[in-house]
C-alpha cells in the first residue's frame, strides 16, 4: 500500500527527512512511498557537488542511492511523529555504475527493502535515467545509537 498520497518536492521538507544538509543533499523529490520500496528523484544540476564536466560522477550517484534509503527511514518516522535519525552506510554489497547522467537529466532511483532487523535495513536498489536503468547495488544501512 502507497502511503504517500501526492509527491514531494518541498526541500525543506525533504531536508527534514534526510541527515544530511545543503549542499550535501542528493534528493529533491519523494515519489513513492510504501513499507516495501521507496523512490526518490534527482535532477543533476550544475552546482552538484558532485558534478563534473556535466557529468553526475559515480560518487554523487552511490551517495543519491544512500540518502533514498534515508530518506525511506526519515519518511517513516515523519509518519510516526518523531525526528529523522542519523543512520550511516554500513555496507555496501555491490555496485554497478553503467552509464553517468549529464546535467538536467532526471535520476528516479527504487530502493526496495529486502530486511529490515532492529536498525539495519537491507536494500537492493536500481537507479533510472530516461527510463533505463543506469545503476544498481545492494545496501546495508545502518541507525546510529540513541
Amino acid at each position: 500500500m502507497n502511503l504517500l498520497r501526492n509527491i514531494i518536492t518541498d526541500t525543506v521538507f525533504l531536508e527534514k527527512l534526510i541527515p544530511q544538509s545543503a549542499p550535501f543533499v542528493m534528493v529533491d523529490e519523494l515519489l513513492y512511498f510504501s513499507e516495501e520500496k521507496v523512490v526518490s528523484g534527482l535532477t543533476v544540476n550544475n552546482t552538484n557537488l558532485f558534478t563534473y564536466q556535466n557529468k553526475f560522477t559515480a560518487p554523487g550517484i552511490v551517495e543519491h542511492m544512500a540518502q533514498t534509503v534515508a530518506l525511506y527511514t526519515g519518511y517513516q518516522y515523519f509518519l510516526k511523529g518523531e525526528p529523522a535519525p542519523i543512520g550511516y552506510i554500513g555496507a555496501i554489497k555491490k555496485v554497478e555504475i553503467n552509464t553517468l547522467p549529464n546535467v538536467s537529466n532526471k535520476l528516479v532511483t527504487t530502493a526496495t527493502i529486502l530486511h529490515e532487523f532492529m536498525d539495519v535495513t537491507l536494500v537492493s536498489i536500481e537507479t533510472q535515467c530516461n527510463s533505463v536503468t543506469i545503476a544498481m547495488s545492494e545496501m546495508k544501512t545502518v541507525l546510529a545509537k540513541k
